[in-house]
């Protein structure tokens, strides 16, 4: 247990980072699902872009605000990113 006012005001705030970085991350992985599931139901394109859209801004901002890894950040972009273009691909679009 902290014993010194700056300790006690630091496990205040190390909760509130927490549950904020909880909050985040979550929305991170519902985001990431809706364009594998758009992926998968083969939804339009153009729908699934806007999702994918979505998802990279998510990803970006999590990782500027250090609740992501940047390269994990940046892994996981890419791994949707390759999904996305094949799909993009398969169904013949520009």
């Amino acid at each position: 247990m902290a014993n010194t006012k700056s300790a006690k005001k630091q496990a205040r705030q190390n909760i509130k980072r927490r549950d904020v970085n909880l909050a985040r991350k979550s929305s991170l992985k519902s985001s990431a699902k809706k364009v594998l599931l758009s992926l998968d139901q083969g939804d339009e394109i153009v729908f699934t872009l806007d999702l994918m859209r979505d998802a990279e801004s998510k990803l970006a901002r999590a990782k500027s605000k250090k609740t992501l890894h940047p390269k994990a950040a940046a892994r996981k972009i890419s791994r949707l990113a390759k999904k996305v273009a094949a799909a993009k691909k398969a169904k013949g679009t520009k």
